[in-house]
């Protein structure tokens, strides 16, 4: 398993080489996935100690849902809701990344304590985004995607996924170095739900092994995403709840880890935590 060593990031060395967990605390009144139950900023605060408790490496804080269909938030509204939980978290020692598509608020985030940024467009939102992380040198996800909430659905058109979705990650892996931000600061990500149906999803977790001869590290968020709620469907077709999905993505981290994922970004973290480490265990038994 390739180790990798990013700035300001927990070490994956220590003890068998292990995928780092995210956990997700979504600021917003309208997530897929927790409905805003960690809207308030005492309440996202509390949630982050939590997570950290239960294993998390790093917190993920976002203020503008990227769920299929959402609205986009305003500018001074995503501030107002990150920027208080942020800085307080990173007070207390969390290693904090801001999950924002805008250049100003991921500024803010990183000097209110944030030390990555989490850009699920890539870069293609904002085109100061990539300039504003070369000038700070903190790691930069930069996500597989082709298109804002509102009509992405409509953009998941394939002939060959983990192909398309590899050319279009090192065209923007290009573009961002030529923006100057350094190579070691860059994180993959495939995008899972993102213009993408069910079927993309799955042969793009298959083929993380070629997503990774990119050179740069992955991050793998199936958490809680619609291909599971899909695939756990009742008899009569009804998806499962999206947190009653937990157990799968278990499953799903613990194979994305075993395949060789950096990080898994994830919405329930002790039992993802418990996941990693037994990949961890499990690779490091084929190794002896």
């Amino acid at each position: 398993m390739t180790t990798w060593s990013l700035r300001g990031l927990p070490s994956q060395s220590q003890g068998p080489a292990r995928c780092l967990v995210m956990g997700v605390v979504n600021v917003t009144p309208d997530s897929f996935s927790d409905g805003g139950r960690w809207f308030d900023s005492a309440a996202a605060i509390r949630r982050g100690l939590e997570l950290v408790e239960q294993g998390a490496d790093i917190v993920d804080v976002g203020g503008e849902s990227t769920r299929p269909g959402a609205a986009r938030v305003e500018l001074d509204e995503e501030i107002r809701r990150v920027e208080p939980v942020i800085r307080a978290l990173a007070a207390e020692g969390v290693k904090v990344s801001v999950d924002t598509m805008r250049a100003e608020v991921a500024e803010i985030a990183v000097a209110a304590g944030a030390v990555l940024v989490n850009d699920v467009s890539g870069g293609l939102a904002d085109p100061a985004m990539p300039r504003m992380v070369a000038a700070t040198g903190v790691p930069y996800v930069v996500m597989h995607w082709r298109g804002h909430s509102h009509d992405m659905d409509n953009r998941a058109v394939y002939t060959d996924v983990v192909t398309e979705v590899r050319e279009e990650l090192a065209k923007r892996v290009d573009s961002v170095l030529a923006e100057g931000v350094h190579e070691d600061q860059i994180v993959l990500d495939p995008g899972l739900g993102f213009a993408k149906r069910a079927e993309h999803n799955w042969s793009l977790l298959a083929g993380l092994d070629r997503l990774a001869e990119l050179g740069r590290p992955l991050l793998v968020g199936a958490s809680r995403k619609r291909f599971l709620t899909r695939l756990l469907a009742a008899p009569d077709g009804t998806p499962r709840p999206f947190d009653e999905c937990d157990a799968a993505t278990v499953a799903a981290t613990a194979l994305a880890a075993r395949a060789g994922a950096w990080c898994v970004r994830v919405h329930e973290v002790r039992p993802n935590a418990d996941a990693v480490r037994v990949a961890a265990a499990w690779q490091a038994g084929a190794e002896r």
